[in-house]
Formats: structure tokens, C-alpha cells, sequence
């Protein structure tokens, strides 16, 4: 850990939360329907776009209407994602002539990108045309992130809106088609367009030509094949952008951003890292301005830095410390007990140990998945910080959208459990938290943790699971359980010693995405209508602020709770217990 590498996690933390403010005031004009600098190059087309499909923006939608057509949507595009790979070589811009996907890995494929998760079976580019990757994987890309933005404006509006009188109609959550095309446009569109032509001035390829052969420096005699090397290329810098900008992680290419052509400097590298964070930080500034008081937004995004900076401090420490096998044998120990470069197996040396370690923890408190380094070969509590991170339900940051839907499921809780201790009806922003909320928020909570803990079991049981695990003993499983945290987290990431891409591991971890995304989704819009419906109470002396220190202390003690009771278990099975086995 040298001072080149601390400059720039510490700048990575200036530009993140510097930018927190000013983007979040642009989103919150976005969902409030507010004017924007953008109007009017954005708002013609927006107009179109509702006049093409009959959309009317302004008809506010009940919480069931609202989610019964996100489910249509969002099936929709599923179908299509699926579609698409099942009659691939039928289909142009396909140069390498790339067949059909197979019915399992298109169901995986199609569920994971859908879900906003990015799960990938597969290597893009020895699997996917160039058609496919663009209409099926970078369109839902930009359709789910627009998705989850979406849930979370309605959330907010929930919490803000109140009968206008006693018996008066239930206020909505306002019109998803709405929310969803402006999420679009105004948001995701204008930023990928300025990442992506970032990224190509960096050297990120971006073109339509087929695959070209370099030929070799030595001789076909030498045991090279005698045609050259076949170099993969594509329209990747706009997949890119909106793979970090989205929370997706879904690389065009099979290495993700370890690959050259996708991440080929460092400035690449760390505009790539800041993206992963940059809405869902911003995302909880605007929440604070939509609710009316800031200071709601600025404790839920300290509480998220503060357990962001803790674990990557573990896992920066865990990568830096190197391979207790390697010094026992006396390598490399210039630089005193510690190895100089750290743990670099599995690591792009031009990033080492410490930027790995940043972007995988990012791409873990967030819902990215996408990585610039094998988490598989990171130390066992190095692996674990990623691990734990998607565990907590990935909140800490999280996902656009969902990541703060789910932080704020989490302080339904924390108000809830602070009330019954005072013994005082708990109650946030001025609305009474009562049965149904806590019942659709513990929903919320348990969910992933019994869907990723079901499909460990499942697959540490069954043949068909146990044949995929090519590393025997604790990290095996630990391979697995994160195979399943990942899905049930709409994550993405992987350790890549298991073998996932198969019959059943393509099922399971299919109805896991499904599940972990879309039943969240339901009580999330659920809370959302029964707040609505609810007359503000006003504050008294026995009010509990949630925007006080202590409460964020509060907050943080209960998602760290939750975590731990729920995943302490299975994490002894797996890193902890490799950690404690002599020559991991």
C-alpha cells in the first residue's frame, strides 16, 4: 500500500460524495418532474416517446397498478433477452457466426440481466453476436436500472404524500411508464453517452468490424498455430458505461474489466470504479430532497461510507497482507513480513492489490458485479468482504434504486424495534410504521437471505450441485454460497472455481434472481401505497429523529445484526474456516 494507491482511494471517495449533491438535486428534479437543464434537448423526444406508445404521464397509478405494470414490462423484455439468443445465428451483425444459446443458459441470461443482476454463464465473446449483445444485454441493462429508480421514486412518494382529507382518495405512486422513460433519458442515456466516449478516448473498443487475426512475432514452427492470433473486438465502450453506471456488471467480454479492451488504464479504471457508485450515492442525497429534509439523506449515505470504508479497509489490509505460504518460504520479503505487491494471484498487476481490493468491494456494496480482479483467488477474508457485503442485502450504496429501497426497509426496522423499546407506536417521517410495513419490510430482509442459503443447500446436496465445485473442501463452498448470495444479492460477481454453467446451476440460479428481485419489489411498492394512505402525524417529545448520529449508529448496528445472524453460519463453513487451515 504505497501513496500513489491512498491518493487515489482518497480521491475516489472525493469524487463519489462530491458528487453526491449536485447529481442528486438533478435527480430529484427528474422524479419530481421539475424543469432541468435538459428540457430542451430532452423534453421533445420525451413527449414522442408518450405519444407514440399512448402513455399518459400525468395518470397516477395505485401501488398495484403500479407494480402489475413494471411485472409486464419488465416479462416483456425477459421474453425478448430470450428470444434473441435462441434464434441468434438466424439474426445480422453476427460476424463470427455464433449459434444459438442453449435454453438453460438463455433463461439464466435473459433472468439475469432482467434483474438488473448480470449473472454470466458464459465468455460474450465467444457466445454472443454483436446483435445480441447490444438489443438483448445492453438494452436491459439501461430498462433495469430505469427500473429500479423507478421503484424507489414511487417508495419516496409513498412516504411523502398523504390523503388530502379524512375519507379522501388514496394519493398514487405516481406512472411508471413515466418514471421509467425519464429515468431513461434524462439520467442513464446523457451519462453513458459521456462515459462511453471517456472510455473509447482511453483505448475501449467500440466498432462493428469482425475479429481480426494478428499475426505472430514467431514462426507456426514454434507450436503456434499457423494463422495468428485471433484478437476479440465489438461495440463494447457503450455496453461499459451503462454496465457500471446501471449497477449491472456485465462484462462484453469473459474477464469483465480485467480485460485490456475494457478497462485499459488507469484513468479507465478509475472512472470505471467511481460510476459504481456514482447514482446510488446520488440517489441518496435526492432522496433527502424529496422528502423535504436533507439531513435524512446525508445520515443514510454517512452510515453507508461508514460501513463502506470499514470493509474495504479489511479487504485492502486482507490483499496487502499477501500468502502466508509464499512468506513462510521466505519470497519476496524485502519489504518486511509483508509482500511487497500483496496477494497478486488472479490480480491485473497494473491495478494491484489495493485497487483490486477497492473495486471489489464497490462492486459488492453496490449491485454491480462487475470486477477488475478473480475474487476467487483473493485471501479467504479478502473474498469475505465482498461476500458479506452482498449478504447484507447489498445496501451499503447498493444497486440504482434498489439499494436505497432496501436501506429504507432496514429503517422501517430500526424505527420499529427503537419503538417498542420506548414502548411509543414507531413512526418515520411523520407516518405511523405499523403491522403491514413491518410485515412487507421483514419480506424485504429475509427473502434473499432464504433464497441464497436454499440454493447453497440445494446444490452442497445434490450431485448435479456437487459436480460443478472444482475446489474441494471450505473454499468450495464458500464458492458456491457466493454463487447464491450473488443471485439472491442481484449481484453478479463470482468465485470462478465453480463450474456454473450447467443444467442446473443455470435453473437455480435463475429462479434465485427472479425471486430476490421481483418479490422484493412487490412489499417494497406495497409499503409505498399503505404510507400513501396514511395522514402525517405530527412530531412530539417522544419522536425518534433519523437524522441524528445516534441513530445512524443505531441503523448500522442493526444492518450489521442482521447480517451476521443471518450468514455467520455459513461464512464459518467457508472463509472464516479457510482462514484457519494451514497453507490456504
Amino acid at each position: 500500500m504505497n501513496v500513489f494507491f491512498g491518493i487515489q482511494l482518497l480521491l475516489y471517495f472525493a469524487v463519489v460524495l462530491g458528487l453526491a449533491k449536485p447529481l442528486g438535486t438533478f435527480l430529484a428534479q427528474v422524479y419530481q418532474n421539475q424543469s432541468t437543464f435538459l428540457d430542451p434537448v430532452v423534453k421533445p423526444v420525451e413527449r414522442l416517446v408518450y405519444r407514440a406508445s399512448g402513455v399518459n404521464p400525468g395518470e397516477e397509478m395505485s401501488w398495484r397498478t403500479y407494480a402489475v405494470s413494471l411485472m409486464l414490462f419488465n416479462g416483456l423484455g425477459l421474453s425478448a433477452a430470450y428470444l434473441l439468443q435462441r434464434i441468434q445465428g438466424a439474426l445480422p451483425f453476427n460476424p463470427q457466426g455464433w449459434g444459438a444459446v442453449s435454453a438453460d443458459s438463455a433463461w439464466n441470461t435473459a433472468v439475469s440481466f432482467a434483474t438488473n443482476t448480470n449473472w454470466q454463464g458464459y465468455g460474450g465473446e465467444t457466445t454472443m453476436s454483436y446483435l445480441v449483445q447490444m438489443a438483448a444485454m445492453t438494452v436491459q441493462n439501461f430498462v433495469s436500472a430505469a427500473t429500479g429508480m423507478a421503484v424507489l421514486a414511487a417508495l419516496v412518494r409513498g412516504i411523502v404524500r398523504a390523503p388530502s382529507a379524512a375519507g379522501g382518495p388514496k394519493p398514487g405512486l405516481g406512472n411508471f411508464w413515466a418514471d421509467l422513460t425519464r429515468g431513461t433519458l434524462y439520467v442513464l442515456l446523457p451519462l453513458s453517452i459521456v462515459l462511453s466516449l471517456a472510455l473509447v478516448s482511453q483505448g475501449v473498443v467500440q466498432t462493428f468490424a469482425g475479429y481480426p487475426t494478428a499475426a505472430w512475432l514467431q514462426p507456426a514452427a514454434a507450436g503456434n498455430p499457423a494463422d495468428g492470433q485471433v484478437i476479440a473486438v465489438g461495440p463494447a465502450a457503450s455496453q461499459i458505461a451503462i454496465k457500471q453506471l446501471g449497477t449491472n456488471g456485465g462484462g462484453f467480454f469473459n474477464a469483465n474489466s480485467a480485460h485490456p479492451f475494457e478497462n485499459p488504464t488507469p484513468l479507465s479504471n478509475f472512472l470505471e470504479a467511481a460510476a459504481i457508485l456514482l447514482l446510488p450515492a446520488a440517489l441518496v442525497y435526492a432522496y433527502g430532497r424529496m422528502v423535504g429534509d436533507t439531513r435524512q439523506g446525508w445520515a443514510l449515505l454517512a452510515v453507508m461510507t461508514v460501513v463502506f470504508a470499514a470493509m474495504l479497509g479489511a479487504a485492502v489490509w486482507a490483499e496487502q497482507a499477501g500468502n502466508p505460504t509464499l512468506a513462510a518460504l521466505g519470497v519476496d520479503q524485502a519489504a518486511g513480513p509483508l509482500q511487497s505487491g500483496g496477494n497478486l494471484e488472479g490480480k491485473e498487476v497494473r491495478f494491484g492489490s489495493a485497487l483490486s481490493a477497492l473495486w471489489a468491494t464497490a462492486t459488492s456494496a453496490a449491485s454491480n458485479g462487475s470486477v477488475n480482479a478473480m475474487h476467487d483467488s483473493f485471501t479467504p477474508l479478502g473474498g469475505l468482504v465482498p461476500l458479506f457485503l452482498i449478504q447484507l442485502g447489498e445496501i451499503i450504496f447498493g444497486g440504482v434504486g434498489s439499494g436505497l429501497y432496501g436501506m429504507l426497509a432496514y429503517v422501517i426496522v430500526a424505527v420499529f424495534v427503537a419503538g417498542l423499546l420506548v414502548g411509543r407506536t414507531p413512526e418515520y417521517l411523520g407516518k405511523k410504521i405499523e403491522a403491514f410495513e413491518m410485515k412487507m419490510a421483514s419480506l424485504i430482509l429475509l427473502i434473499p437471505i432464504l433464497a441464497a442459503k436454499t440454493g447453497t443447500a440445494l446444490a452442497v446436496t445434490l450431485p448435479e450441485g456437487l459436480s460443478s465445485i472444482l475446489n474441494p473442501g471450505p473454499h468450495g463452498f464458500s464458492e458456491v454460497l457466493y454463487a447464491f448470495s450473488s443471485a439472491a444479492g442481484n449481484n453478479g460477481s463470482a468465485f470462478a472455481g465453480l463450474h456454473a454453467d450447467t443444467p442446473f446451476y443455470n435453473l437455480a440460479l435463475g429462479v434465485c434472481m427472479f425471486v430476490s428481485r421481483y418479490w422484493l419489489i412487490i412489499p417494497v411498492l406495497a409499503i409505498g401505497g399503505s404510507l400513501a394512505a396514511k395522514k402525517k402525524v405530527p412530531a412530539g417529545p417522544g419522536t425518534l429523529p433519523t437524522h441524528t448520529p445516534l441513530f445512524a449508529a443505531w441503523l448500522t448496528g442493526v444492518i450489521l445484526v442482521v447480517g451476521a445472524l443471518s450468514f455467520l453460519p455459513a461464512l464459518s463453513l467457508g472463509p472464516i474456516a479457510e482462514q484457519l487451515t494451514a497453507g490456504w
